[in-house]
């Protein structure tokens, strides 16, 4: 006799979601898989995840960089990249997740934020609006979707505080598109401190703009410097900059 039994599969799904559209998911230490997805990826940080773990944890960017991030040249944008440095023992754990769950929790990164659900987007050539798309990532060794409240897209998006992150994701796009149509390839060296200042080591940023030291710094192109403290307002300013300083053109 045939047997016409499915078998689960043991790939990861990715299935289309609609903004509004409704699905379950909960995760905790009540779930059978907590802590899983927290091993064996290769988790990226954008420069405001840099900034988020680097101001709750109270660490320079020279500090976490030689305790939790590591930079590379991303081979497809030639731009600076920081990701987190795993363990090295078995499961290669993310450095923050304990038996308890994520330890720099309040400051995630926007990609943790997020999960299960993935977001891209895209922009119009008609009109230039940006519209965002939505997908769930199911995962063999996940048990959330079995559990919790029913929600949305947009509503997961807000409830997990990661509507910040996605906007300064979206910029840093941008940045991105800019440069692979204008300059692609790897950046000069001295380009490439200029964007490893703007993207991670927001206090030389403000110290050389203050201080009128600035490389390629024109007041009139750029906006105002913002207050010292205000450190979410730097970060576009200083993505304001590196746009000038690169390409000569304003945000």
């Amino acid at each position: 006799m045939e047997n016409n039994t499915a078998h689960p599969t043991s790939e990861p799904e990715l299935l289309a979601l609609e903004p509004d559209e409704p699905f379950r998911f909960a995760c905790g230490p009540g779930i059978a898989c907590y802590n899983q997805c927290c091993q064996d990826l290769n988790q990226a940080l954008t420069p405001f995840d840099v900034l988020e773990l680097r101001r709750y944890l109270k660490l320079s960017w020279q500090e976490i960089q030689e305790q939790h991030v590591m930079l590379y040249t991303g081979p497809a944008t030639g731009l600076p990249v920081a990701s987190l440095r795993f363990a090295s023992r078995a499961g290669r754990h993310c450095p923050f997740v304990t038996a308890q769950g994520c330890s720099a929790y309040p400051a995630r990164p926007t990609s943790c934020r997020l999960y299960p659900v993935a977001r891209a987007i895209q922009r119009s050539r008609i009109d230039g609006r940006i519209s965002e798309h939505f997908a769930l990532l199911k995962e063999p060794h996940c048990h959330g979707f079995e559990k919790g409240p029913t929600q949305t897209a947009r509503q997961w998006v807000e409830s997990q505080g990661a509507r910040a992150g996605l906007d300064a994701s979206d910029a840093m796009l941008e940045l991105i598109a800019l440069k692979n149509r204008l300059r692609p390839g790897p950046l000069a060296p001295e380009q490439r401190q200029w964007a490893v200042m703007a993207f991670y080591d927001l206090e030389q940023l403000k110290d050389q703009a203050q201080s009128g030291r600035l490389p390629a710094m024109n007041t009139d192109a750029l906006p105002p410097l913002p207050h010292r403290d205000d450190d979410h307002r730097w970060l576009s300013w200083a993505m304001a900059w590196l746009r000038w300083a690169l390409f000569g053109q304003q945000a």
